[in-house]
């Protein structure tokens, strides 16, 4: 049997750090919004047993096929947690650039997950998901469910949101990353920090306050790297009712009321790949494997 899932990325509308932990790591506030910009997933049967991976697609080389891969840690753990040992080989077909902001990499292990859970017959539900998720990083959890969930603690602590919002979303990517730990270094220098909005509620609002849902990673990426600052202007002078850095970056998002012109927009960023996406209501992912 071989099972074909897209793997999508997310984007956070405002991220907010709102403290540290006495382990180092920091606990924020944000939301995570699923997005159908995906890699994809293939699963199939391996009659000898085993958890293999292949990786293809644009940004192969930069994803390592070995054990430190999420998507083969994924496949391990419900394999330990399910004390079944069926053999299992993974495509990986990498559409999402690493070091952007977007998750992919989250996303391809929960996926991995979502897909076993079907083709090995687990039953697991959506919460037992999330408690494996969780093992392998702090935002696995959300790619379980997507949509658009509050994000807590270390992005671990989720409450799923009942809207779904209309917009359609500009990705700017630039040809590099962003360290996600230097960023989070940056931040740590600062050893202040406010107490955020409730992104939750201001998202319930109509018209809602956009420019409450702010990401405190850009004042320490922008500086670093201007041109993000100024695609986000860009976005913005372009009509977006929001823009801003997914994550600590390096892609910058923006929210259009209506499909804006992708051709005008590539003229702005050339060194950029940009793309027109939508957003992905939750829950959408079944777990039911008849």
């Amino acid at each position: 049997m071989t099972l074909t899932l897209q793997a999508n990325a997310k984007i956070n509308l405002g991220l907010r750090i709102v403290g540290r932990r006495k382990d180092g790591f920091h606990r924020l506030h944000t939301l995570f919004q699923e997005i159908d910009f995906a890699d994809e997933v293939t699963l199939e049967e391996a009659p000898f047993g085993g958890v293999t991976l292949e990786v293809t697609g644009p940004y192969a080389k930069d994803i390592p096929a070995d054990e430190t891969n999420l998507c083969l840690q994924a496949a391990g753990l419900l394999e330990e947690q399910a004390g079944i040992h069926d053999g299992v080989q993974i495509h990986l077909k990498k559409h999402i650039p690493p070091g952007a902001g977007l998750g992919g990499g989250s996303s391809d292990a929960a996926t991995v997950l979502r897909g076993l859970n079907l083709l090995w017959k687990r039953g697991r539900r959506w919460d037992q998901l999330e408690q494996l998720a969780g093992q392998l990083g702090a935002d696995v959890p959300f790619f379980v469910r997507g949509g658009l969930q509050l994000g807590e603690g270390i992005g671990e602590l989720l409450t799923p949101l009942a809207t779904r919002l209309p917009h359609h979303v500009v990705l700017v990517m630039p040809p590099f990353g962003v360290d996600t730990a230097w960023a989070y270094g940056q931040i740590a220098a600062q050893k202040t920090f406010a107490e955020p909005p409730a992104f939750d509620r201001l998202i319930m609002q109509d018209p809602i306050p956009w420019e409450a849902f702010t990401n405190d990673f850009e004042a320490v990426v922008f500086p670093r790297h201007p041109e993000l600052g100024a695609i986000k202007a860009a976005l913005l002078a372009a009509g977006a009712v929001w823009a801003g850095l997914s994550g600590s970056g390096s892609t910058v998002a923006g929210l259009f009321d209506s499909p804006p012109n992708i051709r005008n927009l590539d003229q702005h960023f050339p060194d950029c790949r940009v793309v027109l996406v939508s957003m992905v209501g939750g829950a959408e992912h079944s777990l039911d494997s008849t």
